[in-house]
């Protein structure tokens, strides 16, 4: 900032400061002392308004505001370019340097914590109830918004206290979905099937591949959905429709584990237009340390039998 603005931001200031404070004490001088029945000569709908000075209260409560806009003026950066007298903070105060020094500190108190269970595996970690809780509160904080405070989902996210994985259970692919994120790309069909071809495929999905019943006004051809199935489906579902996990794509053997619904018109919207789903990687926001123990916290839920719910690990 330059000289001048610098100097124009501290005359404001301090002249506002100055300004209000000479108004506060020279009006206070000339109140009657004590409650009058004087008004002062005007009117309004039959209301007059009474020659009373203004509370004691108010005018110590404005007084200590002016102190304290004093005080915050010295230690804080606010008159151009005054870096304030706090300790700490050579360079001026800022909600980002603050923010620094608070990391700083639960660094130096939880990093150990934290480095103590990355270094041990992920089934370990699932098994410690320190390391349990942690996890949990993680999960509480940056997790549940997609997934449900107990872990189960909801409509366009998968259920994680189940065993059914996209991109695998195991503990190393929990944590590389976890780090790295995931997209899934189901592509939409539409066009290449047709709205027939989409209800057939839907109808095979349903019947023959999850096992649930048609409805009874249905008319799509479960046979031909089958054969259209296998000339474009297979690729990424497997010619049983179990899934490929490398490329994320769902058992269709497991009605639920369909995060987009069951339903026959469900089904045909995500064949007829396709799903993007995605996952934000968490390397960045979370470290590896955190993320780390978040992964325990997932795996513990469909592989320990033992294990807390996912409430009374948040607590």
């Amino acid at each position: 900032m330059t000289t001048f603005w610098s100097t124009w931001i501290c005359v404001l200031t301090l002249g506002s400061l100055i300004g209000l404070t000479w108004l506060l004490v020279g009006t206070r001088k000339g109140e009657t002392k004590g409650s009058v029945d004087q008004t002062m000569g005007h009117a309004f709908d039959g209301i007059e308004e009474y020659d009373n000075p203004l509370p004691q209260w108010w005018f110590m409560l404005f007084a200590g505001t002016l102190v304290f806009a004093v005080g915050y003026l010295i230690l804080y950066p606010g008159l151009g370019n005054w870096k304030g007298v706090l300790p700490g903070y050579e360079d001026g105060w800022t909600q980002t340097k603050e923010w620094d020094k608070e990391m700083a500190r639960a660094d130096a108190r939880f990093g150990p914590i934290f480095a103590k269970f990355s270094a041990m595996p992920v089934e370990d970690v699932a098994k410690d109830p320190q390391a349990l809780k942690m996890g949990g509160r993680l999960f509480a904080s940056n997790c549940a918004v997609c997934h449900g405070s107990d872990a189960k989902g909801a409509y366009g996210f998968p259920n994680l206290a189940d065993n059914l994985w996209r991109w695998g259970g195991s503990a190393e692919a929990i944590k590389a979905t976890i780090m790295n994120g995931r997209h899934a790309a189901m592509p939409a069909w539409g066009e290449v099937l047709g709205e027939d071809g989409v209800k057939n495929v839907a109808a095979y999905v349903r019947h023959d591949l999850a096992k649930l019943p048609l409805p009874a006004d249905s008319t799509a051809d479960v046979a031909a959905g089958q054969t259209a199935f296998s000339a474009t489906c297979v690729a990424c579902h497997g010619p049983d429709g179990h899934g490929v996990e490398a490329m994320g794509a769902p058992n269709l053997t497991q009605p639920s584990g369909f995060i987009y619904g069951t339903s026959l018109a469900q089904l045909q919207q995500t064949i007829r237009h396709g799903r993007q789903g995605q996952m934000p990687a968490q390397d960045v926001l979370q470290g590896n340390d955190k993320v780390h123990l978040l992964a325990a916290y997932v795996y513990s839920l469909s592989h320990n039998a033992d294990s807390a719910t996912p409430e009374s690990q948040a607590q």
